[in-house]
This record gives structure tokens, sequence and C-alpha cells, in this order.
């Protein structure tokens, strides 16, 4: 899972208000370990980030040479 931003990287944290299906979120809490909807919303939100960085790195990687370890 990837790390989750350290708090006070420049980032503030400001009060929003979502309509949510509660048993979407508490399966959510559940998947993903968290105690609070705050937890499982941030948490979720890291995730798709993470899923968009990997994918534009395999996209960057497409035809990029690899070369095989030397042997010893």
């Amino acid at each position: 899972m990837p790390s989750k931003p350290k708090a006070g990287r420049g980032d503030h944290k400001v009060p929003m208000t979502f309509r949510l299906a509660p048993s979407k979120l508490s399966a959510a809490q559940r998947v993903l370990g968290t105690e609070t909807a705050t937890e499982a919303i941030e948490t979720a939100l890291d995730l798709v980030v993470f899923r968009h960085e990997l994918m534009a790195g395999t996209r960057a990687m497409l035809g990029a040479a690899i070369a095989e370890p030397p042997s010893d």
C-alpha cells in the first residue's frame, strides 16, 4: 500500500461535506483498515493518485530497453 502523505507538508485540511452511502463507507473502512470515515476517504484518494502514478510510470517504461544484469 502506498505511504500516506505526512501531515505538515503544506497540505492543510479544510472542512467539506459529502453525501455518501453508509454501507459503501463502512465497506471501504473495513477493506482499508481505517478507523474513521475521514481516514478511509483520504486513504482511498491516496490509492487513486498512487494508481495514476503507477500507470504513468508503466506507460513511460513501455519501449524502454531493459538490459540483462551482468553475470558474475
